[in-house]
């Protein structure tokens, strides 16, 4: 905002018969670093009750008179300990939400201005507490249970919104076009089908309901509205950054409209044809190294599910072995691994306007299929499995992999491709990215004898081993369990003070892989042994071994 825009701001809120519950005016540097996070979370639910999109709070106003007598208050200045105030607050803002923080020169004197978003679904605490004001006081929301399901009853949908000044000749042509016959296509057996040609492009939109009577939403600018009309859905942005990060750099923005743009964002990405060799066939395995629809539906998804609000573009990120898909907002029901099994249905959408828009156009698929269908496709082509782990509860981080990260996962998933759910497939896969499993998942694993070991140094199991091919792997991948044995021994000794071979060779006995003959069994833990007496942490005294600190 400019400056000029900002005095406008503090004119139109100064106008205000007096402060209220979603405007707090303050002179002087008095507020705490507690006090402003409280103040963020108050106004901040103030503002959804009173149905409210931004709430302020503003240094350098008299609070009585209104007038601007400015403020030594200085935001950016502010530490919390070593931290910046800023990074400080929003760390304990939860869910997180993106205040903007403006000075203005208003008359030659300084203002500070708070623009703080309302509440929407949930309130918004800080340090996990919900704050509410009322008049010019901070106090307790849980106090008042009538606001508090007001505020959980609030979702709005900002994708359903009307854009007042937009008309449908902000609208790309050519992205109707295509829209049109794409919707045509999927509807080839509706009562209705050969009349959608004769339809002009405002009933063609109604129908869609991309549009409501022809008013202009904000879903209809960022799938179909022309690159020049961002500013309508500002400071929102829809905008894809495809980023190369390789030994090569570069990067392009992609604009509205992006019901066409995404095509061009997959024009963009390096797909070759990617090479292994299983060792149990006689041909090279060879695939392209991303799948087209699994690209499309995550790009798509995140156009879907993008939290608008927090105004930032939507980032894919191409290294030379995966795509990273990056956009705002945490998962808004559930979590990534409650769809991989295609069986839960959202019962609700962060832009539902925009979601429904979306499926009518064949973009998404509206019963949480999606990440269903990348897992699907990805175990096809005998990769790693599609991953979410590094989201986090402000965004939704994708990875898709273009390669083997583990050439034995993929000879598994070739010799037991016809046993395997795709639940322990998940659970394999999560092994080969060293991402830990639960007891329960272990167990399920061991059961089936696809695994071995111990927490968290599990492995694949001897007889997959030898069925792969994979016998030298399996021997070196039990190597990292040596020193888990060493602690097993010298842990007995400490218990005992001492032990001898043979009580270490039926410690060890089941620890040790099933694919070793007994003797071979025997050989390892002398082995064990000399090489701890190597290191000097025990000593042979007769027929016992002893620690040598004793």
């Amino acid at each position: 905002m400019t400056n000029q825009d900002l005095i406008s701001l503090i004119d139109e809120l100064r106008a205000l018969p007096k402060e209220n519950e979603w405007v707090e005016f303050k002179t002087g540097n008095v507020t705490t670093n507690e006090k402003l996070g409280q103040y963020i979370s108050g106004l901040s639910n103030a503002a959804c009750i009173a149905n409210k999109s931004f709430a302020y709070l503003v240094f350098g106003i008299n609070d009585d008179t209104h007038e601007v007598e400015g403020t030594n208050y200085k935001f950016k200045n502010r530490k919390e300990g070593n931290e910046e105030l800023e990074l400080w607050i929003k760390r304990y803002l939860s869910p997180s939400i993106k205040f903007d923080h403006f000075t203005c020169d208003y008359n030659a004197q300084h203002v500070e201005i708070f623009r703080i978003p309302a509440a929407i679904g949930e309130p918004t605490n800080f340090r996990f507490y919900p704050y509410i004001r009322f008049d010019s006081s901070l106090t307790d929301l849980k106090k008042y249970p009538h606001y508090l399901r007001a505020i959980y009853n609030s979702q709005t949908d900002w994708s359903a919104q009307i854009v007042d000044k937009a008309s449908i000749d902000d609208l790309d042509e050519n992205a109707i076009k295509i829209a049109k016959e794409k919707y045509k296509e999927k509807n080839t057996n509706e009562p209705f089908y050969n009349d959608i040609d004769n339809w002009s492009s405002k009933t063609f939109l109604d129908k869609l309901k991309i549009t409501v009577d022809g008013k202009i939403t904000n879903t209809a600018l960022i799938l179909l509205g022309k690159p020049e009309t961002a500013h309508y859905i500002s400071p929102a942005v829809a905008q894809i950054t495809w980023k190369l990060d390789t030994e090569e750099k570069a990067y392009q923005h992609f604009n509205m409209p992006l019901y066409t743009e995404v095509n061009n964002v997959l024009a963009k990405i390096r797909n070759v044809n990617y090479k292994f060799f299983p060792d149990n066939q006689l041909v090279a395995a060879e695939v392209i190294k991303y799948d087209t629809e699994v690209i499309l539906e995550a790009l798509n998804n995140c156009i879907a599910h993008q939290d608008y609000s927090r105004h930032s573009r939507i980032i894919l990120t191409e290294k030379i072995n995966k795509l990273i898909f990056s956009n705002e907002g945490s998962f808004f029901e559930g979590t990534a691994e409650d769809y991989t099994a295609g069986e839960k249905t959202p019962n609700k959408y962060r832009n539902k306007w925009l979601a429904d828009a979306m499926v009518k156009l064949n973009m998404i698929d509206s019963l949480g299929y999606g990440i269903h269908k990348m897992y699907k496709s990805q175990r096809k082509r005998y990769f790693p499995l599609p991953d979410y782990t590094k989201s986090t509860r402000d965004s939704v981080i994708l990875e898709i992999y273009g390669h083997t990260i583990d050439e034995n996962y993929s000879k598994l998933l070739i010799e037991k491709k016809d046993d395997l759910s795709l639940t322990e497939v998940i659970l394999l896969d999560k092994l080969q990215k060293d991402i830990p499993i639960n007891d329960e998942a272990s167990k399920l694993l061991k059961k089936k004898g696809l695994i071995e070991g111990r927490k968290p140094h599990y492995h694949i199991s001897s007889s997959i081993a030898s069925a792969t091919g994979m016998e030298t792997e399996y021997i070196k991948l039990k190597g990292i369990e040596d020193d888990y044995c060493k602690k097993m021994i010298k842990d007995y000794i400490v218990k005992f003070k001492g032990g001898q071979r043979s009580d270490f060779e039926n410690l060890l006995d089941d620890k040790l892989p099933n694919l070793l003959s007994p003797k071979q069994k025997k050989d390892k833990v002398k082995n064990l042994l000399q090489s701890m007496k190597r290191e000097g942490v025990i000593f042979l005294d007769k027929t016992f071994w002893r620690l040598n600190n004793e």
